[in-house]
């Protein structure tokens, strides 16, 4: 199978790598600008396309030919002293956000859709910070959007894929210890990881666009 995976090089995106380098899979790992610890992975079957999603230019790097599986993984949190309240929060913060988040998997999927085969998956990576119905807590503006934002993005993914045979689903990685959130996380990369993977394996379980837990349990959206 061959695999590409946005925002490679650390957290979440680097455990993706590990686990479909161990299960005998070609890995396509993209990264913005530090390669982090992709280096150590190196393997015939890890090939590094250097790739910054927050803008329209194409990767630097050989495309393969055909992608099995996409996993939208790339994204930021943005100002977490404060810039995230209602006080605090601005139009620049906000938009930074949401064209990584959002927008980066939306220019990701457009240029790589035609390399898809039927019965090929896309995976978008998005959180429960982005559910309506799980916001107790408010605040957290610009994240807490753009995670919104790319869950009815996926849908629309979906929709009009599924007639080419693309599956698409959307996920949430659990509450992870990385870097994003301070290593203060209730599970660690490797069963997030476990967890989506085995999603993602069972794709097709699911209904087109939903919104899915690492463990399997569909998130209200």
């Amino acid at each position: 199978m061959h695999v590409l995976i946005t925002g490679a090089n650390r957290g979440l995106g680097l455990g993706f790598v590990r686990h479909y380098l161990q299960t005998g899979h070609q890995v396509w790992a993209c990264y913005r600008s530090d390669r982090g610890g992709l280096d150590d992975l190196a393997c015939e079957a890890l090939h590094l396309l250097r790739w910054d999603i927050g803008g329209d230019q194409p990767p630097e790097g050989a495309l393969p030919d055909h992608i099995d599986l996409l996993i939208n993984n790339a994204g930021i949190y943005g100002d977490s002293k404060g810039g995230q309240s209602l006080a605090g929060v601005t139009s620049a913060a906000m938009l930074d956000v949401f064209n990584i988040d959002c927008i980066g998997p939306l220019r990701v999927v457009k240029r790589l859709h035609q390399r898809m085969p039927k019965g090929s998956v896309i995976a978008n990576i998005s959180s429960k910070m982005g559910s309506s119905a799980d916001n107790s807590s408010g605040g957290t503006y610009a994240y807490r959007a753009a995670k919104a934002a790319l869950v009815i993005v996926s849908k629309s993914m979906a929709v009009d894929l599924a007639p080419a045979g693309v599956h698409v689903i959307t996920l949430h990685p659990g509450w992870v210890k990385t870097d994003m959130t301070h290593q203060t996380g209730l599970i660690d990369i490797t069963t997030s990881v476990a967890g989506m993977s085995h999603v993602i394996a069972h794709a097709r379980e699911y209904a087109p666009g939903l919104f899915v837990a690492f463990d399997g349990q569909v998130v209200p959206y």
